[in-house]
């Protein structure tokens, strides 16, 4: 059975220095950018630039447009995540507390994995029509199997001597669960779900891209086809921004429910 893949840490050196390190890398970045822009050593056009891109942000906020468009695609994610999150887990569980399972099984998941996503999202716009399901289900695809491999994972390498301790004393398999396997589990799903964040949104964005008269998707779709790269890359902006706080969200309360931990 695959290994999960790494997901960036969330958990690190905080403080007033590494937000400022985070801001100095940033800015340099953005002026490097304007800066290249104005020397016309990259094209505006191609490339937009970081003030003309902040400017149309600023006039989508004030006007109102981005808001029905980011509820859309937050609803997708959101779902996505949740429903994929829920298999995955479940699923995970279930093959980690039965090699028996996880042998049949294997050669299928690996199968399925193995498939690329963006193949089935026409395909998911056939069956569910162009309303937000087609986009959940794209979500749930990319979701599932990070969710999946990281609670495999996570409950196969839970302390075999801590689980034989637990069971000499005559502890119940729900009782093995919740005090051994899902504590075991936990950090393993809360690395995987960052990634899954990011993941849904991916599936819910391009969903709306392939076809959709709503989302973040279809923005950016629609400022693709009419050659306005600023609005291509302020789209790809705000998501970006919506992912960093959705994910600061979810490492809060990663480490509220992990504070047991040392």
């Amino acid at each position: 059975m695959a290994d999960a893949a790494p997901a960036v840490p969330g958990a690190g050196p905080t403080g007033p220095a590494v937000l400022f390190w985070r801001v100095a890398v940033g800015a340099v970045a953005l002026t490097l950018w304007q800066t290249l822009v104005s020397l016309k050593v990259l094209d505006a056009f191609f490339v937009s630039r970081p003030s003309d891109i902040a400017q149309r942000i600023v006039q989508w906020v004030s006007t109102g447009s981005l808001w029905g468009h980011l509820a859309v695609t937050l609803e997708e994610s959101l779902l996505g995540l949740v429903v994929g999150a829920a298999m995955g887990i479940s699923a995970g569980f279930s093959l980690g507390r039965s090699p028996m399972l996880a042998s049949v099984f294997d050669p299928y998941i690996k199968m399925l994995n193995a498939v690329p996503r963006v193949v089935l999202a026409p395909l998911f716009l056939l069956w569910f029509g162009l309303g937000i399901w087609s986009k959940v289900a794209l979500a749930v695809t990319l979701v599932f199997f990070v969710m999946f491999f990281s609670t495999y994972q996570g409950v196969r390498d839970a302390d075999r001597v801590l689980i034989d301790n637990v069971r000499m004393l005559g502890a119940s398999e729900r009782q093995l669960v919740r005090h051994v396997l899902i504590p075991s589990a936990l950090t393993w799903i809360f690395s995987s779900l960052q990634t899954s964040l990011g993941f849904a949104m991916v599936g819910a964005v391009v969903g709306e891209y392939l076809g959709s008269t709503r989302g973040l998707g279809y923005v950016i779709s629609q400022a693709e086809g009419t050659f306005d790269t600023t609005g291509v890359f302020a789209g790809m902006t705000v998501l970006g921004i919506v992912v960093v706080i959705v994910s600061a969200g979810v490492s809060r309360l990663e480490r509220w429910l992990l504070r047991w931990k040392a």
